[in-house]
Formats: structure tokens, C-alpha cells, sequence
């Protein structure tokens, strides 16, 4: 028998010590304070992608989704941050940034986050694994496997780069939180009870995750970049990105499949990136899922 209630989509993401959870209509963090308690925000979406219906162009959408995310993001980890760096003052930048543009201040300030998250991204996925696959062209000739070389090099470098973050006690807590939120978004979505002992039950390996995005955006890129051959190495870095928005439709595309349909293609192309996700999730306790379980059913707007 199918079963009639209609579940809406949801997803999250892991803050510092909680989670954010969002629904068609809310988006709502929880934050496990140092008292204990559990602190919860939540914001009707107000979404300049969905207002525009950008999210209703195939393709198109997933650069501008992507952009969106990051600024929620962004806003989430600074209200989390909130509650463990009361203490701390004020960096110099902060103080010149709300000096200069007062009330608008902490808008500047995801700006500068999202521009600089940005160019580190170019910095460490596109210049330095060009520029590595770079010197093996040197003693090969075929612009395909000078392609392959560059891929294989950033997806190891992503590897890597979540192998070492996650031995950060801070970061492996961050990565616990992550798993809460899958099991918890996995409780939803088979139509049970929030409970911490319905959740518990669920693994924390999800096909929708942004792990299995990243690993996606890596494989398409590498297809893509076939089709330009291999040119100069500025022309290079220009080509990849500018290809950056087109990579990012077409991998949204796939991860909306993924969550979509539960059959032998879609599971084996979940795979490598559900295999990275046993980096950037950990098994979490009953206390983390509490605080996920919180934040989703206030997206839910269910308290």
C-alpha cells in the first residue's frame, strides 16, 4: 500500500555544535549551548532562486543553487560560532568592515567569506592540479589522459584534504553533527517518528549529501574538460573556470536523480561519493541527534 502522507523535501547541513535543517518553507538551526541547552532559529526561506524560479530551469539552476547554499551556509556557521567565541573580540577587519558600512556590516562580511571561499577553491581544485598535470605533459601526448592526470589529482587532493581536517577534535565533532543530520533527514523520509531511537536506527551515509556533490562536480569536470583538449596553461584555468557554472548544473542535475529514483544506476553512481562520506560523517551520540531532531522539526514547523 503507498503511503498517502506526501513528504516534503528537506536537507541540512552540520554547524558548529548543531545542525541546520530546512524545509520548502523554513530553514531552522539548533545549537547545542555550553549550558546544555539547545538554542533554535528559525527563518522563513526567503530565496532570491526560488522568487526568480531560477530552480525551475534544468541545468541553468544548479550554479545559482550552489550559490545560494553556500551563503546559507555561511550564515549558519556564524550563528553557531555565536554561542563559543563570546569572549573572543573583535578582529581588525571586523571592526573597519562594520566601521565603514555600519548596519550592512555583516552582509560584506558573507560577501568577503563567499569570495574568499571561492578563490581558495580555484586556488587548491583548478590552479595547482593544472598545474601538476601540467608537467606531465612533458611525456605524454594525449590531451585525454592529461585530463584524466588533472582529475585523478583533484580528487586526491580533496581526499586528503578531508582525511587531515577530520583529525581536528573541533572538526570530527562537526563531522558527528553531519551524521546526525542524515539519520535524522533518513527518520523523516521513512515516515516515522522524530524520536532519537527511530533515527538511531538509520545509517549516516546519504545519497543527497554535498560529500557525493563534491565527488560528482570532480567526475563531470573531468569529462567536460576532455572536450577542450589541452591548451596553455592560462587558457587552461580560464576554461576551467568558466566551465564552473555548467559543471555545477549538471552535477545538481544528478544529485536531484540520486534523490529521486533508488535503483542499481543510481546506486552505483551514489557510490565513491558514499564511500566519502565514512570521512566526513561520524557515528554520532543521542545528544546530537537530539539537537538534529530539534532542527528539522522546526523547519518542519512543527514547534
Amino acid at each position: 500500500m503507498e503511503n498517502e502522507k506526501k513528504l516534503g523535501k528537506v536537507g541540512g547541513q552540520a554547524v558548529i555544535e548543531g545542525v541546520m535543517m530546512q524545509s520548502d518553507d523554513y530553514r531552522a538551526i539548533a545549537v547545542r549551548k555550553p549550558n546544555g541547552e539547545i538554542e533554535i532559529k528559525k527563518d522563513k526561506i526567503e530565496s532570491w532562486v526560488r522568487d526568480k524560479k531560477i530552480d525551475k530551469i534544468p541545468f541553468l539552476r544548479g550554479g545559482f543553487i550552489l550559490i545560494d547554499t553556500m551563503i546559507s551556509g555561511i550564515n549558519s556557521l556564524n550563528f553557531s560560532s555565536e554561542f563559543f567565541l563570546e569572549e573572543e573580540e573583535e578582529d581588525a577587519i571586523d571592526r573597519f568592515l562594520k566601521k565603514i558600512f555600519k548596519e550592512k556590516a555583516n552582509d560584506v562580511i558573507i560577501v568577503v567569506s563567499l569570495i574568499i571561499s571561492l578563490l581558495l577553491s580555484v586556488g587548491i581544485f583548478v590552479l595547482i592540479p593544472t598545474f601538476i598535470g601540467g608537467l606531465f605533459s612533458k611525456i605524454i601526448n594525449s590531451h585525454i589522459a592529461l585530463n584524466l592526470i588533472e582529475g585523478a589529482i583533484r580528487i586526491a587532493i580533496l581526499i586528503a584534504y578531508m582525511a587531515i581536517v577530520s583529525l581536528n577534535a573541533d572538526i570530527k565533532r562537526v563531522f558527528e553533527y553531519h551524521g546526525a543530520e542524515h539519520k535524522t533527514v533518513y527518520c523523516y523520509e521513512n515516515d516515522l517518528e522524530l524520536t532519537v531511537e527511530n533515527a538511531r536506527k538509520f545509517g549516516r551515509l546519504h545519497p543527497r549529501c554535498g560529500t557525493n556533490f563534491l565527488f560528482i562536480v570532480m567526475f563531470i569536470s573531468i569529462i567536460l574538460f576532455s572536450f577542450f583538449g589541452w591548451p596553455n596553461p592560462f587558457l587552461r584555468v580560464a576554461i576551467r573556470i568558466l566551465c564552473i557554472p555548467i559543471v555545477a548544473g549538471i552535477s545538481y542535475e544528478i544529485i536531484k536523480f540520486l534523490g529521486k529514483y533508488n535503483n542499481i544506476l543510481s546506486k552505483i553512481v551514489a557510490y565513491p561519493g558514499m564511500m566519502m562520506q565514512k570521512i566526513t560523517t561520524k557515528e554520532p551520540d543521542d545528544e546530537q541527534l537530539e539537537v538534529a531532531i530539534a532542527a528539522l522539526k522546526a523547519a518542519l514547523n512543527e514547534q
